[in-house]
């Protein structure tokens, strides 16, 4: 069964265009079918990706992390409670 990840983020005013080419590098993430950004709002964004596995998700959740942290300090707080990303993953159950 396959698995997607999804992180809402917001770039802060000015760094739009970093973030996105920064999350537009080649992710070499072993299990990682594809990888998309999606422009949810004037400012918002949400980064999707679609997996083999919901263990290919977590063994890369380090090196997503990582590559997070390139980014981190170009983006602005969702909320207090969620921080600068609002992530979430689950299995695939409709696909077309």
């Amino acid at each position: 069964m396959k698995f997607s990840n999804i992180v809402r983020f917001k770039p802060k005013e000015g760094e739009f265009d970093t973030v996105i080419s920064h999350l537009s590098e080649p992710m070499e993430l072993e299990g990682l079918i594809k990888s998309f950004v999606v422009k949810t709002g004037e400012n918002t964004c949400c980064s999707i990706g679609i997996w083999e596995s919901e263990e290919h998700i977590v063994n890369a959740r380090p090196k997503m992390i990582q590559i997070l942290d390139g980014i981190r300090d170009k983006l602005d707080v969702i909320s207090e409670d969620l921080g600068v990303t609002d992530p979430e993953s689950g299995p695939i159950i409709q696909e077309s």
